[in-house]
């Protein structure tokens, strides 16, 4: 089959079935993950969720205080079977049988659960430990399913939620391929698993991550959805796109289309963009964050649904991540920062994930500040509140690392004085991260330090920096 029937074969099969089955679009769903040290109750927590006239709600677990409290809603629920619960659930149907009693059925149909998600973007996990649970995958779905059918369930969805990293290739949209370690093994059992079912291809997808790491070619508006005159012709299909999201969207009906399965509907599991993050993380700041979701927004509800140039007029479930900044999320600084409401609950900006509240009606943002890379120096001393005890610890292990990391701090040395263990770990810190940052050492240290572009240093003491 040539490329040009095999694409015309591809949008034509879209087309038709989407077009066909075309209805109102829901509202946008939320995640809510719990990683946080500052949280609300899950109460007041989901008092928050009805607040910003969210739709649906994802949890990565099948907490049953928060099912409970979800029974009676209007929040149609998506739960998670934990990445090392799939191998026992695979290996044995009364495994999966208890856990569907345990985490749906004492809930069901009260809490209106809609989604059960089989791990947690576990195709991106490498690990011999990891391939293991690969292989699980797909028989944990069957068995799971197996049994929502034995008790007359049809309405709840078995799938899983996957990365961009599952992907050989994504540019051009039409040259969309799966990885070749887990095209056969994994990918076409789940995609014959998800057609069978009529599941969703659930994908956890950020426009940001592609925009950070190419911002000389990409366009900051072809990121955040804005409607500009910006626009990229895919060479082989001949469509044309308008935003990057609706690229890496397609990406992925290409790439099953390779397989086969051409008619898998689509469902956004994650997607967002950081209101904060590091010096060296661009873009990641609260102005782009609302621009970024709101625009999300009216693009998933419009009425009709929009879809993609590859299935126009599909309607895609979304979920935007996340909830609320979580404080406990290691890695770099936007980690902590994908919150549309701060720990404490308080929102970071205003929004309405309805979609019934026009851009217009928004209140101006602060202006963005980091939308180009710094350059400069950055220091990583000591965070406000940080333990006294865990301090300790961290000061230990940063000086434990050798390479000269705290010879500066050797009673005599020139950074000996003022004895005092914030100014000792705050040297630490910055000397640690300047040494080990090119083999993957971070500022973070479990939430004890941060980035600083203000010097610390004192008087013969030169803190070592990094250089952006």
């Amino acid at each position: 089959m040539s490329l040009f029937f095999y694409i015309t074969w591809v949008l034509v099969l879209s087309s038709k079935f989407y077009l066909a089955s075309a209805e109102t679009s829901d509202k946008i769903g939320i995640n809510y993950g719990k990683l946080g040290s500052n949280l609300p109750s899950s109460y007041q927590s989901i008092e928050s969720i009805k607040f910003l006239q969210a739709g649906s709600v994802k949890i990565y677990d099948a907490n049953p205080e928060i099912l409970k409290l979800l029974s009676g809603t209007d929040l149609k629920v998506s739960i998670m079977v934990q990445n090392h619960e799939i191998i026992d659930i695979a290996s044995k149907q009364k495994v999966a049988d208890q856990w569907v009693h345990d985490n749906v059925l004492s809930f069901y149909p009260e809490t209106m659960i809609r989604f059960i998600l089989v791990g947690n973007e576990i195709l991106s996990q490498s690990s011999e430990e990891y391939k293991q649970i690969w292989k699980n995958l797909v028989p944990a779905m069957h068995r799971i399913k197996k049994c929502l059918n034995a008790h007359n369930i049809h309405n709840i969805k078995v799938g899983t939620p996957l990365a961009m990293d599952i992907f050989q290739t994504t540019f051009p949209p039409s040259n969309g391929t799966f990885r070749s370690d887990i095209s056969a093994s994994v990918m076409e059992p789940l995609l014959q698993f998800l057609n069978r079912t009529k599941s969703f291809f659930f994908l956890d997808v950020y426009p940001y991550f592609a925009w950070s790491t190419n911002p000389k070619t990409i366009s900051l508006d072809f990121a955040l959805l804005r409607e500009t005159n910006t626009s990229y012709t895919d060479p082989n299909s001949g469509l044309v796109y308008t935003n990057l999201l609706d690229q890496m969207l397609d990406s992925v009906i290409f790439a099953m289309a390779k397989l086969g399965y051409s008619d898998i509907r689509l469902a956004i599991s994650e997607t967002g963009w950081p209101n904060a993050g590091d010096f060296d993380q661009i873009g990641a700041n609260i102005y782009n964050a609302a621009t970024y979701n709101r625009n999300l927004i009216k693009k998933m509800t419009s009425k009709p649904a929009l879809g993609t140039p590859a299935r126009p007029g599909s309607i895609i479930p979304t979920f935007i991540f996340s909830l609320y900044d979580e404080n406990q999320k290691t890695g770099p600084g936007t980690e902590r920062h994908w919150g549309m409401l701060h720990g404490n609950g308080v929102p970071i900006y205003e929004i309405d994930l309805s979609g019934n509240r026009s851009l217009s009606q928004y209140r101006p943002l602060p202006l963005a500040h980091n939308n180009v890379p710094y350059k400069g120096k950055v220091w990583c001393v000591v965070a406000r509140g940080a333990d006294l005890l865990a301090l300790t610890s961290a000061l230990g292990y940063a000086c434990g690392q050798g390479n000269g990391t705290c010879d500066a701090l050797v009673p005599g040395q020139r950074c000996y004085q003022p004895l005092s263990l914030y100014w000792h770990a705050s040297y630490a810190f910055s000397s640690y991260w300047a040494k080990f940052m090119g083999k993957g050492a971070t500022c973070y240290f479990n939430g004890l330090a941060q980035q600083t572009i203000i010097n610390p240093s004192r008087g013969n003491c030169r803190f070592p920096s990094v250089t952006l």
